[in-house]
This record gives C-alpha cells, structure tokens and sequence, in this order.
C-alpha cells in the first residue's frame, strides 16, 4: 500500500487542474494521484528519482510528468488554484536566524585605569 501525502480533501481541489489521464497515442496512463504523489515525496525528500519508492510507480514515469506538468505550466496551475483557498491552519515561521555573539556587537571596553 502506497503512503499517501495528499488527503482526499486536498486531492479533489487538485484534481480538476490536471490534465485528461489519457496516455500517449490513446495509452491509459498510470494515476495522476500516484504519479503526483511520488512527486512530492521526492520533492519532500530530496532524493533523486531513482530512489522513488516502487509503490509511486516507475521513477521515470513520475520523472516525464514532472517535466511535461512543468513545461505545460500545470504547477502554476496548481500554486494558484490552491492559493485561493488558503485555510489558515497550518503556518510555517522561518527560524533561520543567528545569533550574535555577545563580543560581536563591536562596542569599545573602557580602558581600565591602573
């Protein structure tokens, strides 16, 4: 059994963005919710394609429709009909801050007196 990332709710808003599941040359092809699926859990991992879980499918089916989907502008599709309905339940805050040293705010020691 495949892990699933995306829930159902999410998936039915997703689903009428992508294109016909109809393959090359009249070909079925494998499910978009498979292929997407393993998509973002490569995008998610940083893994490279080859080491896509078999359960998502062949590596290289994920990998042509990624390519296809980005060169059809079917991710700007996506970004945007999910941008309209933001829910406001989930945030993320950046915490990539530093923090300084207490001898880096470069201020001047009083001399000490002898």
């Amino acid at each position: 059994m495949a892990r699933t990332i995306l829930t159902d709710q999410i998936w039915q808003k997703i689903q009428p963005l992508l294109p016909p599941e109809s393959g090359y040359w009249g070909r079925p092809y494998k499910s978009h919710r498979q292929a997407l699926e393993g998509i973002l859990w490569i995008l998610r991992t940083g893994a490279p394609w080859r080491d896509l879980p078999e359960e998502y499918g062949p590596w290289s089916s994920c990998y042509n429709r990624f390519n296809r989907w980005t060169a059809k502008g079917i991710w700007n599709k996506i970004w945007n009909g999910l941008k309209e309905e933001i829910d406001h339940e989930n945030y993320a805050i950046d915490g990539s801050y530093i923090k300084a040293h207490q001898d880096a705010c470069r201020v001047k020691k009083k001399k000490m007196s002898a």
